[in-house]
């Protein structure tokens, strides 16, 4: 008799650097004992859990998912491997319209399928409630500070980063907090070249992201300043600046201000309004030596790193001291203009140069070097694989268990599940009406 109660979890093939899972064996066996739900795994060679913890959990191991009536990914599926009337939950990348998603968000239309979108799950405040946004904090952090020892080898400059190395170079988080333990160490002794001092990492945002960056200074010798005190910093550094790294972190009022002069900053107008303001963060990157940005942007809001900014800042031979941009968000021609492509794990930097407007593979050249891999936490894929499926066991058995056959909104299943339902029954639901137009602007995919 089959299981009327089946998920499928897909292999992952969007690129040979992700091997995460949305699922991993633990919370397998508890969907099984627990919920009396049927787990098919798909085969895959990439994954970085092996199919044998999964067959140990419960689960079935195969090739065919065609009899799940859910499937369970990480990245998006490929149109052609869609079924008529399944229910599909990965980040779909199309909620802003992606041009390059549009083919795909029509073929779920066009099959009468159910669309659940990990990003739009969240709780009353609009907070995310299933993110991997931790992760890529960590794994870009850990890539820029790499990507710092990369260019100060290159100045011949005293590095306490040379042996740090990219996240996924590193079988665990564990193995490169141990690294950065031992750059912290030289640090503290003293380690830093006078060139470099004082040495400031900047962080835009403190979210999710940004608390996932933030994290690794634990295993530095770190201080954190205000904004406003960076230029005190510099007029007088104080007698240890050898010995540590200076922190600042930037919230909209340091990044943003009215366009109006003599009006305040307001949070929520800037939110709903970002036409009526205007950057002022350029005041600050004078005194940064690497900037983190973990922001989310959209086109409506003001840039940060101008091209314009950075040309000024290298013409007539000048060297400013920002060497590295770390751009975890990674919107390309975004926040940070300077990010013009992303980049993947195998080469995740390019040297930006602002007097050529070029981009330049690698750390060498004149301009910032810019970390822009749009899928980090891949870097790191067995704690966030765990630390996502911990956050997004408590919906699987709902969505598992839902009856898709009613109307949406006789469909049972609770407010973040179905606030994350961007199509039903191959209809875009109401809160995402406004997709219609990116569809109807997309060109048709030739048959």
């Amino acid at each position: 008799m089959t299981n009327k109660f089946r998920i499928g979890l897909r292999r992952e093939d969007k690129n040979p650097w992700e091997r995460r899972v949305p699922v991993i064996p633990k919370h397998v066996a508890a969907l099984v004992k627990d919920h009396g739900i049927e787990v098919l795994v798909q085969k895959s060679d990439l994954r970085a859990i092996p199919a044998g913890e999964y067959a140990r959990a419960g689960a079935k191991v195969v090739e065919d998912l065609s009899s799940c009536g859910t499937v369970f990914a990480v990245k998006e599926i490929p149109a052609k491997l869609l079924q008529k009337g399944k229910t599909y939950v990965f980040f779909s990348h199309t909620i802003k319209g992606q041009a390059y998603n549009m083919p795909l968000l029509r073929a779920i239309m066009d099959l009468g399928c159910q669309l659940i979108d990990y990003e739009r799950m969240v709780d009353e405040k609009g907070r995310r409630l299933v993110f991997f946004g931790k992760y890529a904090g960590l794994a870009g952090m850990i890539d820029t500070f790499w990507a710092l020892g990369r260019r100060l080898d290159l100045e011949k400059a005293a590095n306490p980063f040379s042996a740090v190395k990219r996240a996924i170079e590193y079988p665990g988080l564990a193995a490169a907090e141990t690294a950065l333990a031992e750059a912290g160490g030289k640090i503290a002794a003293g380690g830093l070249d006078d060139s470099m001092i004082p040495l400031v990492i900047g962080f835009t945002g403190y979210g999710h992201v940004s608390q996932g960056a933030q994290e690794l200074l634990r295993n530095f010798p770190v201080e954190e300043v205000a904004p406003k005190d960076l230029a005190v910093l510099f007029r007088d550094p104080p007698a240890g600046a050898k010995e540590r790294i200076y922190k600042v972190v930037f919230r909209e009022e340091h990044m943003a201000e009215p366009a109006t002069p003599g009006q305040s900053f307001d949070l929520q107008e800037y939110y709903k309004h970002p036409e009526k303001y205007r950057s002022k963060f350029e005041q600050y990157l004078p005194y940064l030596s690497v900037l983190v940005n973990c922001i989310y942007w959209e086109p409506r809001y003001p840039r940060l790193v101008t091209k314009s900014w950075l040309k000024k800042s290298y013409e007539g031979g000048q060297k400013p001291r920002l060497k590295i941009i770390g751009d975890i968000s990674c919107d390309v021609n975004g926040a940070m203009e300077c990010t013009v492509k992303c980049t993947d794990i195998g080469n995740p930097v390019f040297v930006y140069d602002p007097l050529n407007d070029t981009a330049i593979d690698g750390y060498r050249g004149t301009g910032p070097v810019v970390l822009a891999v749009d899928n980090l936490p891949a870097e790191l894929p067995v704690e966030a694989s765990g630390e996502f499926s911990s956050a997004l066991i408590p919906f699987i058995p709902e969505i598992a268990k839902a009856d898709m056959t009613v109307k949406f909104e006789d469909c049972r299943l609770s407010d973040p599940v179905k606030k994350a339902m961007l199509v039903y029954q191959g209809r875009i639901t109401p809160d995402y009406r406004y997709m219609e137009k990116f569809l109807a602007a997309a060109p048709m995919e030739k048959k």
